[in-house]
């Protein structure tokens, strides 16, 4: 808060006045606030009703039963084949490669792990993830692992029917400057046959850039 230094007392005996007139007003209005907030917050602390055994059971074995978004995914199972772009940074030159996907339902189909081959960079390329789909929160939620880092990227969010996208988000660690940025993946179901994925990064100036998309084609 700025302060002014006032060389007439007359002026400053005024402005002083009217300070505290404001701090009267405004010491009310905290006052007032306060008894609010503690209003509010002895009724947001209020417990929850208790759930009784046979609810908490059924919502028990509801988490752990495969549902119509499990079998969906279901139909992913198999090999697939990749056409991958790449961008290190904005403006470079795409860079083209293949890889390959398996993908597998594991545990009672809650889960679609997959493996994934190829060449990055002129090097070989190892990659496996885990894709769920939480019941309860309604929303995917994907972790990843490869032989060019020693960290795990985890991204959550939603599938959209009318798209037939899921849309995650979530951080990872950028192998060169050591910090953890801001990810988005889209995973677009175009047909049985034929799946999209594009992954985008938050640069410093706040901008999302397009750094990979992967063309996925059902190996027959």
């Amino acid at each position: 808060m700025k302060q002014i230094t006032l060389a007439f007392c007359a002026v400053a005996f005024i402005i002083a006045s009217c300070n505290n007139e404001k701090k009267t007003d405004d010491t009310k209005k905290e006052t007032t606030s306060s008894e609010t907030k503690k209003e509010e917050s002895t009724t947001s602390t209020e417990p929850k009703p208790e759930l009784d055994s046979a609810t908490m059971m059924k919502n028990w074995q509801d988490y752990m039963t495969p549902g119509d978004v499990h079998k969906m995914m279901a139909k992913w199972d198999g090999t697939w084949n990749g056409d991958v772009s790449m961008w290190m940074v904005p403006g470079a030159p795409e860079q083209k490669s293949t890889s390959t996907a398996v993908n597998k339902m594991i545990f009672n189909g809650l889960y679609q792990q997959s493996t994934h081959t190829g060449d990055m960079m002129g090097m070989p390329f190892n990659g496996m993830s885990t894709v769920a789909y939480d019941i309860h929160k309604k929303e995917f939620v994907s972790t990843w692992i490869d032989n060019m880092g020693s960290g795990i990227m985890m991204m959550k969010g939603p599938w959209d029917e009318a798209t037939k996208t899921i849309t995650m988000k979530g951080r990872m660690t950028d192998p060169g400057t050591k910090e953890d940025i801001d990810v988005r993946e889209t995973f677009q179901i175009i047909d049985d046959n034929t799946q999209e994925m594009k992954m985008y990064v938050t640069m410093p100036d706040g901008k999302e850039f397009n750094t990979m998309q992967i063309k996925y084609t059902r190996k027959k």
